[in-house]
């Protein structure tokens, strides 16, 4: 039986839409807040919330500044947003999602970047065979991590395996996965260098010369990101408009009731069939690479 849950309230593909979550009794939480980074601390095993299961295309995210932080789909100038297929890749190449209790701070540069935080939980791209639902949480081995500079921002994506995949137990570090599965590093910086190009953006730049950096150096990095969620949630640090409603964190000033969060989810539309997705999502986009 899954430790969590979802309820759905409005229609997948409209702006409405809202993925709440709730733990194996019931109860509303918050995906961000409640849900602990780790599934096995003593064996790095960490929790993943699944935002975007691989080869869809609609960017479903945790919204950050909502009390509950359900998964929406982004909106950017008014319109859904739904990532295009850059030639020869369909939608996301992984299943997409976030480590919960954590987050890169807009107010901390990064030593490793010299940029600052996303102001978003910590993002993972899990390379499992399994193509997961939106809003599963799996637990994950992690691999390593990639430094995307996004528009000036750090935004880690770090590298990693679900841990009930058949092949788990033969990847521990990023250099199992050049081995086992190669071509898919490759593809994953080519993929966060152009999938904003057809947005009329210029194509993303790295850290590190857009090379991988192994297990230890992400698990230390995704480290100093629950150390700044600690200081969030406890109000250490002002988070501006992020939302830290949560109903398990015990030193935090913004824990809520049952009956609050109930009322949260209530207040939003019913949940009904899911709007059809746009045609021009499926087309292909072709550049020629710089």
């Amino acid at each position: 039986m899954s430790r969590y849950g979802v309820e759905e309230r409005a229609g997948p593909h409209s702006p409405e839409y809202r993925l709440f979550f709730k733990d194996a009794a019931g109860r509303y939480i918050s995906p961000f807040h409640d849900i602990p980074i780790y599934a096995d601390a003593g064996k790095n095993v960490f929790n993943m919330v699944v935002e975007v299961p691989r080869w869809t295309n609609a960017k479903m995210e945790i919204s950050t500044k909502e009390p509950l932080n359900p998964i929406k789909q982004d909106v950017k100038k008014g319109k859904l947003r739904f990532v295009a297929n850059v030639f020869p890749h369909k939608g996301y190449i992984w299943n997409y999602g976030a480590i919960p209790q954590t987050w890169e701070d807009p107010g901390h540069k990064d030593e490793n970047t010299g940029c600052c935080g996303d102001n978003d939980p910590i993002d993972v791209c899990e390379i499992g065979s399994k193509v997961c639902s939106r809003g599963e949480v799996i637990q994950v081995k992690v691999l390593g991590t990639l430094a995307l500079i996004d528009e000036g921002e750090t935004d880690w994506k770090v590298i990693a395996i679900n841990v009930e995949d058949p092949e788990a137990a033969s990847y521990n570090d990023i250099e199992d996965v050049r081995r086992m599965k190669p071509g898919y590093l490759e593809a994953t910086v080519d993929w966060f260098r152009r999938y904003k190009v057809p947005d009329g953006k210029p194509e993303n730049q790295f850290a590190f010369n857009g090379e991988f950096k192994g297990k230890d150096f992400a698990l230390d990095v995704i480290k100093g990101t629950h150390e700044h969620w600690k200081a969030l949630i406890t109000k250490k640090t002002d988070g501006g408009e992020i939302n830290c409603t949560n109903l398990t964190v015990s030193d935090s000033p913004f824990c809520c009731s049952q009956d609050c969060a109930k009322a949260t989810v209530e207040a939003a539309p019913p949940c009904k069939a899911a709007s059809p997705i746009p045609p021009e999502v499926d087309k292909w986009f072709y550049y020629q690479k710089n």
